[in-house]
Order: structure tokens, then C-alpha cells, then sequence
């Protein structure tokens, strides 16, 4: 569905600028949950947002079902992190839900119908006249996801959208995640720092390299569905790749420190 071929990024000028993304390639299918890990600065979210065309790569091809992605196409939706700024404060949840559809869907009927359903997915149906200061931050972040699942996707982008909340809040939305993909058939890119989240959403995970970024594993997550937050963590397999991950991680952030140390000397 999804497709990355040689693509790099370059800030700035060449010989001057700084690259990102380097020859970057991989494929995503349909009804996947991808999870993007790697160590802080490595260009995860400038990946993310080349897939949601808010960037243009520097060479390199984007595609959609065969189609290039020149700019933000109509079949992916956005969750960013910061809940908080992403919804509008003088519209109710139901209107905040509804804004990206007014385009879309002129009928009324059926903007209302698809704003209902993704608001009872993510279990605020109670909700609707609220408006976003009314909400916990777990809350805000629902809406979010709600409003990306109205527009009804082929695929949903999320940039560390629970990096802000506490863990049980946390969990339960990573579970919301897993729920949503099987009732909407949606694929998932799942950007994230927490190590036992990428391997417990995931279908696969990608581990970035150190900058400029590249893909310095593609693990698949051989874990039975439905996954549980204590039965599934407890398995010898989610160790196993929490480990190799931790690992990898680990090692790219050290080449990192040692890189960024001969700059400054430099």
C-alpha cells in the first residue's frame, strides 16, 4: 500500500545542509500496524511527515497504491502528539471530530453518521457537546484519533501520540489502537521512544539507524492477537524482541554521541 524507494532528505544545501534520510526504502501492506523506533534525533519524524506529504524528499519516491505522493493525499490521516494544540478549544468534541469532513462529505446525514461511529469507537458517545478543555489529556488524544478515523483513512500516521500521558492512560489507548485497525481495516505507522510499545502494537517494527537515517532492522512481531498488556509482555517472544531492539537502539545512540563529540571538536 505503501511504498518508500531511495528516499532522502536533505535540510538546507547541499554541502552545507543536513541530511536526514538517506536512500531510505521499505514497503508497508495493508491492514499492517508499523512501528518506527530508533534513537532521539535519528529522523523518525521526518519520515513520518515525507509519508504524509508535509515534505517533499529530496530524491527519491513515495507512493500510494502506485500513486506519488506530492503532497498530503487524501488517503492518510495525521495524530500528533500534542493533543492539546491539534483541537480546536471553542469547538465541541462533535465539531472538532467533524472539521476535516466539511470538504469531504457534503451531506449532512452522512458527515454526522461517520462522526458518530468513530466517536463511539474510542468511547466518548457521551462526549459530543464537550468541549476539549472539558477532557482529560487521555480524552483529548480520543478525539484525535476520532477525527483521523472519520476522514476514514487507508492509512493512519501517529507521531508519539501518548509520549505526553501516564502509563495506564497510556496503555489503554495503545489498546484503542489495536482495536480500531480490526474494526476500520485501517493500516497503522506508529512512530514512538518507548521500546515495549513498538513491540506490542506492531505487526512489524522498524528500527532507524543513527543520522542520516536508514532501516537498521525490519523485525517482524510474532505474538498472538489479541494481545494483552500483562499476558502478551510476559512472553519469552516479547522479550526477545525488546531485547534485540534495546540493542540496536542502543548502539546507534553511542555512534551518535561519538559523531555529534567529533563535531564539536571539528
Amino acid at each position: 500500500m505503501l511504498t518508500l524507494e531511495n528516499v532522502s532528505k536533505l535540510y538546507g544545501e547541499a554541502g552545507s545542509g543536513t541530511l536526514a534520510v538517506k536512500d531510505l526504502s521499505f514497503e508497508i501492506g495493508e491492514n499492517e500496524v508499523v512501528t518506527i523506533v530508533g534513537p532521539s534525533g535519528c529522523g523518525k519524524t521526518t519520515v513520518l511527515k515525507l509519508m504524509a506529504g508535509l515534505l517533499a524528499p529530496s530524491s527519491g519516491n513515495i507512493t500510494i497504491d502506485g500513486r506519488p505522493v506530492v503532497r498530503p493525499p487524501e488517503q492518510i490521516a495525521l495524530v500528533f502528539q500534542d493533543y492539546v494544540n491539534s483541537l480546536y478549544p471553542w469547538m465541541t468534541v462533535g465539531d472538532n471530530v467533524a472539521f476535516p469532513l466539511k470538504r469531504k462529505v457534503r451531506d449532512r446525514v452522512e458527515r454526522r453518521e461517520r462522526v458518530m461511529s468513530a466517536v463511539e469507537s474510542v468511547g466518548l458517545a457521551g462526549f459530543l457537546d464537550r468541549y476539549p478543555w472539558q477532557l482529560s489529556g487521555g480524552m483529548q488524544q480520543r478525539v484525535a484519533i476520532a477525527r483521523g478515523l472519520a476522514y476514514q483513512p487507508k492509512i493512519l500516521l501517529m507521531d508519539e501520540p501518548f509520549g505526553a500521558l501516564d502509563a495506564q492512560t497510556r496503555a489503554d489507548l495503545e489498546d484503542l489502537v489495536l482495536k480500531v485497525r480490526d474494526e476500520f481495516g485501517v493500516t497503522v505507522v506508529f512512530v514512538t521512544h518507548d521500546i515495549d510499545e513498538s513491540v506490542y502494537l506492531a505487526d512489524r517494527v522498524l528500527v532507524m539507524g543513527p543520522r542520516p537515517t536508514f532501516i537498521e532492522a525490519d523485525l517482524a512481531v510474532d505474538l498472538p492477537s489479541p494481545r494483552d498488556q500483562i499476558e502478551t509482555k510476559e512472553l519469552p517472544e516479547f522479550g526477545r524482541v525488546r531485547s534485540d531492539i534495546y540493542r540496536r537502539i542502543r548502539r546507534s545512540s553511542e555512534l551518535m554521541r561519538t559523531e555529534n563529540l567529533r563535531t564539536v571538536k571539528a
